[in-house]
């Protein structure tokens, strides 16, 4: 069979698993717009609650920091109860959200409301397991693409639309009207999403993990790696909690940073027991060969997400910003140019899971990877003396890149073990945002030039990662249905 053949789409179907792929990229598309609402607009926010550099720089790292455990919760939840419900419910919430930041008067009750619309940002997780449940091995790779690079163009389309109907409201509260509107828009779309979709096929089986908790490992050495990799999720916290504490900003007393600081290191011991919980059998059985998988695999996936999208969530909140300080523009025209960044994900993710699905996982992430490299480089050289044109496009190419690792990842996340797909997609997106906080911390700190130097940097530790440790899917995984019996499904 030829390439082209087992990795064609018929995107103007709108029945079956087309109609699944179209419904949730656009409940992925909304959750974003909503997400990112406020970045194109944030020159107004700023003027209108009179903010400081530095407290501009708090909010854009707040909008990241709850996704981080929120995935981890989500990809739970979505592997036991369905994305049907689940997204609906995100939907409805994060609408709420959204209208209760529109409606925010100070920097205190904005931060608090931009902190819990981070949530949104798990939506995402929700998607990967829902094409993964209708799309065959062969077309996973693109199905996950368009999922991920259509939704994630919400970003690009607040970033291009949101300025604008924050002028035809008019008056000073105009970027409140346009907020809120994107919120009354999710609010609407989870009633019509929980309608159409279904969480599978008709006739297959929606396989369930074995056990709550925590992901199932199968081998000592993976327990071990899982217990580390579970770290850097808490750190993000922690770090956050610093950037906000004595010392920093001074949002927060000494004496809640420190009761935050034993809460999280409470959770994460708590977390390794469920992980010892879940997963005790794997020091007194072996695991027949059959049902294996290497955790290594998620390890480096973490890894590459986490500089891939951390990234790019990184820089679309930072993006309109830097246009307009570098290059002197209006808010409406810098946020049309950042624009650029998130508008490669239309055809960059799709890209890189056609890619990966044509020419091999793992040789594709790392020829994408070293783009990403070489482009943030390229950003880290920007000046006001640049021609403007050659910064946007130099900015664009970058993203191409970026985001089609991005795809590239998550073709595989659905091809290492179906019933833990939504924790595994759970844990590989919370690095995501590990990474959006790590960046957009070290951008509180340094010049731009720096905060795309360091991603750079990181991005050859993801190289060297995947070259090192990742393994290539193939052969099948084995699931066991309700009545005992084994399906063996196809990951080649």
């Amino acid at each position: 069979m030829s390439l082209q053949k087992t990795s064609r789409l018929n995107l103007l179907s709108f029945q079956g698993n087309i109609k699944i792929l179209h419904i949730t990229w656009v409940a992925f598309f909304i959750s974003f717009f909503v997400w990112f609402n406020h970045a194109p607009l944030m020159a107004s926010i700023r003027t209108a609650l009179n903010l400081s550099d530095q407290e501009v720089k708090t909010l854009l790292i707040l909008n990241v920091a709850l996704t981080i455990p929120a995935r981890i919760i989500i990809g739970m939840l979505v592997d036991r109860f369905g994305p049907r419900i689940l997204y609906s419910a995100l939907l409805a919430i994060s609408g709420c959200l959204c209208m209760l930041f529109a409606i925010a008067d100070d920097f205190q009750t904005m931060a608090i409301t931009r902190f819990l619309l981070g949530f949104v940002g798990a939506g995402f997780v929700i998607g990967i397991r829902m094409i993964g449940e209708w799309f065959p091995a062969k077309q996973v790779g693109l199905a996950e693409g368009i999922y991920g690079g259509w939704g994630n163009f919400g970003s690009a389309a607040a970033a291009m639309t949101l300025p604008t109907i924050a002028l035809m409201f008019g008056g000073d509260d105009g970027w409140r009207y346009a907020i809120a509107l994107t919120g009354i828009i999710a609010l609407v779309y989870s009633v019509l999403y929980y309608l159409a979709a279904r969480d599978t096929p008709k006739g297959s089986t929606y396989f369930k993990p074995k056990k709550a908790g925590a992901m199932e490992v199968t081998s000592k050495g993976d327990f071990f790696l899982y217990i580390a990799m579970k770290a850097p999720l808490f750190l993000a916290l922690a770090l956050l909690t610093w950037k906000l504490g004595p010392g920093n900003l001074n949002m927060i007393p000494f004496a809640f940073a420190a009761a935050v600081y034993g809460i999280l290191a409470i959770l994460y011991v708590y977390q390794i027991y469920h992980i010892y919980n879940v997963n005790r059998s794997v020091f007194t059985t072996e695991i027949p060969p059959i049902h294996r998988y290497s955790f290594r695999q998620v390890a480096v996936l973490d890894l590459a997400y986490l500089v891939t999208f951390g990234s790019e969530l990184a820089v679309v909140s930072m993006l309109p910003l830097f246009f307009t300080d570098t290059f002197g523009l209006s808010q409406v025209l810098a946020g049309l140019l950042a624009s650029g960044y998130a508008f490669m994900n239309l055809v960059a993710r799709p890209g890189g899971g056609l890619f990966s699905d044509w020419f091999g996982r793992k040789k594709t992430l790392l020829i994408l990877l070293t783009g990403l490299a070489f482009g943030y480089f390229a950003m880290s050289q920007i000046t006001s003396e640049w021609w403007l044109p050659l910064a946007v496009g130099t900015t664009m190419v970058c993203s191409f890149f970026v985001q089609a690792g991005e795809g590239a990842v998550f073709a595989m996340v659905p091809l290492i073990k179906r019933r833990l797909t939504g924790q595994v997609a759970g844990m590989v997106g919370a690095y995501g945002n590990v990474g959006a906080v790590t960046f957009l911390t070290v951008l509180s700190f340094v010049e731009p030039r720096v905060f795309f130097m360091v991603i750079a940097c990181a991005a050859v530790v993801s190289i060297a990662a995947t070259y090192l440790f990742l393994d290539e899917p193939e052969g099948q995984i084995a699931e066991v249905l309700p009545d005992g019996t084994v399906q063996m499904i196809d990951v080649g």
